[in-house]
């Protein structure tokens, strides 16, 4: 639950988070550099089954303790389900309205959602600073995705973006808990596993034979463990001492550095309302950082966030 006090304890958590979505970033770069044959929700399927057992070896190998699954086997149940709607969700809104508006209504949500459900939740009541670093980060993420593009609205694929926010927004909520009852690795570890097995049926409705290719399988490796474990393991350790709300902000991180890697990776050539909305992500997230209320760390109170 967030308190009105900010901390340097809690200021690291904040960095971290940033740390995962500058790293969440990296993921639309990557996937334009593999291979063309490589299908969206196959992509997000194989980042599941990869990241899984990497967090359960990073949290087996570290002796770190699984949560206690008896007393959030629900909180569990719920934060996999988020993620394993998540990836089809997503995709499909970008399938069916286009990169831009699937994002920016995905990821712009998220935000809110989460601050919605960590309020209804735990009784985390979002503040007033929070909602309007808030607001000016969505404002930025709007203007990077739909600039130099043409919007179709289809609404269809915005009711799967929504849902891909609500179901990104579940994941947060239900992860607090689980940080709380274990180690942040984990944690994830169970999560992801959990959320890999749910997705596996995917798989057998899409083509994996780019794995085979060397530039494939470099795809997978750099989605599966820097993208999805590090970043995941990253976003939990950072979840011990940072508000729901505050982290779902942090991570509008993620469009900005995906700009930046365009232009410095890719050759893209932005125009300046993308170059604005970047400007107003990072006064939004600087924002967001300096006024971050903190949630209890393990030695403070967890037992306030109940399993």
């Amino acid at each position: 639950m967030d308190t009105a006090n900010p901390s340097s304890h809690g200021r690291t958590g904040t960095w971290l988070i940033l740390a995962a979505a500058v790293l969440w970033g990296t993921t639309g770069t990557a996937q334009a550099l593999g291979p063309a044959g490589a299908s969206p929700t196959a992509v997000g399927v194989v980042r599941l089954l990869i990241a899984g057992p990497v967090l359960l070896a990073v949290a087996v190998g570290r002796r770190r303790p699984l949560p206690r699954l008896r007393a959030v086997w629900g909180a569990t149940v719920v934060a996999a389900l988020g993620m394993a709607v998540y990836q089809p969700a997503f995709f499909t809104a970008v399938d069916r309205t286009g990169v831009a508006l699937g994002t920016v209504v995905a990821i712009g949500s998220a935000p809110v959602l989460t601050g919605l459900l960590g309020w209804v939740a735990d009784g985390s009541r979002p503040t007033v600073r929070w909602a309007a670093a808030t607001g000016v980060a969505v404002t930025g993420v709007a203007m990077i995705a739909v600039t130099g593009s043409e919007v179709g609205v289809d609404v269809t694929g915005v009711a799967f973006a929504l849902l891909a926010g609500l179901a990104y927004a579940v994941y947060v909520v239900a992860s607090v808990r689980l940080v709380a009852a274990g180690s942040a690795a984990g944690a994830m570890a169970v999560v992801f596993v959990l959320a890999a097995a749910l997705s596996s049926p995917w798989l057998l409705f899409v083509d994996l034979g780019w794995i085979g290719t060397i530039r494939g399988a470099a795809m997978a490796l750099h989605l599966g463990v820097v993208t999805t474990a590090v970043a995941y393991l990253l976003f939990g350790r950072g979840l011990r001492t940072t508000g729901t709300a505050t982290a779902a902000t942090l991570t509008l991180g993620e469009p900005a550095t995906a700009t930046a890697l365009g232009v410095v990776v890719l050759g893209e050539r932005p125009g300046a309302t993308a170059w604005l909305g970047v400007a107003l992500v990072i006064v939004g997230l600087f924002a967001a950082v300096r006024t971050a209320p903190r949630a209890p760390s393990r030695e403070e109170g967890t037992q306030d966030i109940r399993p």
